[in-house]
């Protein structure tokens, strides 16, 4: 892929080399000369001075041959202003801006632009650390009928089948953090001691699934 990025602070430096590191091609656009300093020495991308919403300066960053763009400079306005140069003007379909305004995040998402609203997403991440286990889950469905949750395996089911406790919590084991490595579970699969499960279950029964969970397996 080639992706163009509009915005060199922290965020957009990170994910400029990120995506070379997985060896896409990248263009970082900033109004700042200065501001390339963070991609570092090793980064063989282009780097482009302007601002992401002009177009001369996204055609100089490769924008005709682009597969995506992200737009994460510090400005609301000028992320969507780019987001929407991007996307309606050039026909980029993966569009990525970020916006600190939540309220406005959600306009912007029903406009078929997909946002990160940084302060949300920041106080979901720090509330899901707070709150007790299953409190906030990882993730809802916009319909709010899915979830998915991470727990970690509890004592009463260490050495108990994972197709068990499946049956029992009315919940899927999506994958399990094992050892410092995710696994897909088979019908053999056994829950160990350290593992961190990653639950989907519909929200009309996560009580049920963190009591079955709580509680243990039921002994036949």
């Amino acid at each position: 892929m080639h992706v163009v990025i509009m915005g060199c602070g922290r965020v957009g430096s990170t994910l400029a080399r990120s995506l070379e590191d997985r060896n896409h091609t990248v263009s970082v656009i900033d109004s700042e000369p200065d501001a390339f300093r963070r991609l570092g020495p090793g980064f063989n991308g282009d780097k482009v001075t302007g601002y992401g919403f002009d177009q001369e300066v996204l055609e100089k960053a490769g924008i005709r041959r682009a597969d995506a763009f992200a737009a994460v400079s510090s400005g609301d306005n000028s992320n969507i202003i780019a987001a929407r140069v991007a996307r309606e003007t050039f026909g980029i379909q993966q569009v990525v801006a970020r916006i600190y305004d939540p309220g406005r995040a959600e306009v912007y998402q029903r406009l078929g632009i997909t946002t990160v609203a940084t302060v949300k997403w920041t106080a979901d991440q720090v509330l899901r650390r707070l709150l007790p286990a299953g409190a906030e889950p990882d993730f809802r469905d916009p319909s709010g009928t899915i979830r998915l949750d991470q727990i970690p395996a509890s004592d009463a089911w260490i050495g108990h089948r994972t197709v068990d406790f499946q049956m029992q919590s009315h919940s899927r084991i999506a994958w399990i953090d094992r050892l410092g490595e995710g696994m897909l579970p088979t019908r053999e699969s056994v829950i160990q001691e350290g593992d961190l499960l990653h639950l989907v279950m519909r929200e009309e029964n996560a009580a049920h699934a963190y009591s079955v969970i709580e509680q243990g397996p039921e002994e036949h």
